[in-house]
């Protein structure tokens, strides 16, 4: 039974208990006229801004906030905070002036049985903007979302800051949503779904948000408007050009997935949130499946070629070893020599981060770093087991990359491996050289196992690298230098043998490729219950 339908049983029952509530003209009296006025209130409110911006909404291919809602939660689950508000009352600027649950809808639901905190901005309510009493709502949605540990979904669409509301020195009491929002991070999972504009004060919801996913020619976020960027810079920009899915999916990485439709980004969050416990103090939901976890694949005998030097699809890798071959990619479209994904390997959620050779051999650099860094962090904070599959020539060298701060993003992603106490397994396939095998989490970052293919190459660099430094003088005073170079290739050759980490007891296993499947869940089932002791601090400093 819905909350109205629920009303209306109650008042359907008081007046049959008490005395009539019509008199002999049929006019309505007492709590029965309060009844059907709270109802017709409650109906005006969910009209938004009306049947006309509503149209607009669909005319744009936007669907509405209570739409969205609608999308997301399981049936008649959603239990909606503050429907009667509407501008503060000390907002004079806003005398005479409707907006309909002051433009943001807020409230609970559950999302696949599980009860989530959700706030859906309401375009068609002044452009979504964020209003004090707006605001005050949300305050209390991040409290309830805080406080029973419950995942955060935001809804944008919305034009910032309401400046009608904002403009004067009243501003210097604003601000605390961010605030609140840092207090939340890392306890319940934070998603904001970029189903339209977010700028100035919405801007930031997203960027310290865990998920991002925005629809591609709607969703879009930055500091400041078009408008404003004309006046301050004399810049002429599209919204689109200047914060759309495609600038935020692919070259700045505050986005994390590109989606197409409303419907799709609300597919997304829930998918999403699937991975996820509640909260910090959960562990992941483990789904049943139909896939053996003893699956033996041959195709991976074919996927890796047997030079070093050639490239291959490490998706075609993921896909044979996780449950029915199916993954949730994070930022596909940003720094793409390194894959950040969730899977499932035996039902149990993970997070995997592997190289992409297919792109500049998965050679890491500063993005690739950053976004590694951020996802081992995410699923550290979580309780979200760590797959890491390494094929990494190492670090990208040179200037250009020195200048950007290279050792800074770099010591970002070693920072965040070194840090995650989660159960962690490595699985090195190919090229494992120099820094790239530290922070792809070799042997010294406590892997709960690590394992390698007979086809894997751990060294501070590949035999070339090593002959061009150590060979160089040797080769240039050789009567027959080619010959020189050879016979000190094969030497070096010699000593880059995985066989070599094994009798050491550097690595865990070499194993037949087919057995990763195998090999990696018995690994996470052992490693189930990990704890980890670390010294007490405050926190660390991360490098930034």
């Amino acid at each position: 039974m819905t909350e109205a339908e629920k009303v209306a049983e109650a008042a359907k029952e008081a007046e049959a208990a008490e005395a009539p509530a019509e008199t002999s003209h049929g006019e309505e009296t007492g709590l029965k006229k309060l009844v059907t006025e709270l109802h017709e209130r409650r109906e005006r409110a969910k009209l938004g801004g009306g049947e006309e911006k509503i149209a607009k909404q669909h005319e744009a291919g936007k669907l509405t906030a209570r739409e969205r809602i609608d999308l997301l939660v399981d049936p008649g689950t959603f239990v909606e905070l503050g429907i009667h508000a509407g501008p503060h009352f000390s907002q004079r600027a806003m005398d005479g002036k409707e907006a309909p649950a002051d433009g943001v809808i807020t409230g609970w639901g559950n999302v696949d049985g599980r009860p989530v905190a959700i706030a859906a901005y309401d375009f068609t309510v002044m452009a979504g903007s964020m209003g004090m009493t707006g605001e005050i709502k949300m305050t209390r949605l991040r409290e309830l979302a805080l406080q029973k540990r419950i995942p955060m979904v935001w809804l944008l669409d919305s034009a910032g800051a309401r400046i009608q509301e904002a403009a004067g020195s009243l501003f210097a009491g604003s601000g605390h949503l961010f605030r609140e929002e840092v207090t939340m991070s890392g306890v319940v999972p934070l998603v904001a779904g970029m189903l339209g504009p977010c700028a100035a004060g919405t801007a930031y919801i997203p960027g310290l948000s865990d998920f991002v996913p925005m629809v591609v020619g709607q969703g879009a976020m930055a500091l400041a408007g078009p408008h404003l960027v004309k006046a301050v810079t004399g810049e002429e920009i599209s919204m689109e050009e200047l914060g759309g899915a495609k600038v935020h999916c692919r070259k700045s990485g505050v986005g994390d997935l590109e989606v197409k439709n409303d419907e799709e980004c609300i597919e997304a969050i829930k998918t999403y949130l699937s991975f996820f416990p509640s909260n910090c103090e959960e562990k992941p939901p483990v789904r049943e499946t139909s896939d053996p976890e003893d699956r033996m694949s041959e195709k991976l005998l074919d996927i890796v070629p047997e030079s070093n030097r050639h490239p291959y699809d490490m998706y075609d890798v993921i896909r044979e070893i996780v449950d029915d071959g199916e993954i949730f990619d994070i930022k596909p479209k940003f720094a793409r020599t390194i894959i950040t994904c969730f899977a499932r390997f035996g039902g149990m959620p993970v997070g995997i981060v592997a190289n992409q050779p297919k792109h500049l051999g998965g050679i890491l650099e500063n993005d690739s770093a950053d976004k590694a860094a951020r996802f081992v962090n995410l699923c550290d904070a979580f309780n979200i087991p760590l797959v890491f599959l390494q094929d990494v020539p190492g670090f990208m060298v040179g200037s250009k990359v020195e200048h950007a701060g290279i050792i800074r993003h770099g010591a970002k992603m070693l920072y965040a491996v070194s840090r995650a106490t989660v159960p962690k397994i490595t699985v090195v396939i190919r090229k494992a050289y120099g820094a790239g095998y530290y922070v792809m989490n070799g042997k010294a970052y406590e892997p709960d196992l690590i394992v390698a293919w007979p086809s894997a190459e751990i060294s501070v660099m590949g035999a070339e690298g090593a002959v061009n430094i150590i060979g160089r003088s040797a080769i240039e005073a050789s009567d027959d230098p080619e010959a020189t170079r050879e016979a000190m290739l094969n030497a070096v050759r010699e000593q880059i043998d995985v066989y070599i980490a094994a009798k050491n007891a550097m690595i865990d296993d070499v194993i037949d490729p087919r057995e990763t499947r195998p090999t990696i869940i018995r690994g996470l089932r052992m490693a189930k219950d990990k704890r980890v002791d670390r010294p007490w601090k405050k926190h660390g400093v991360m490098p930034v």
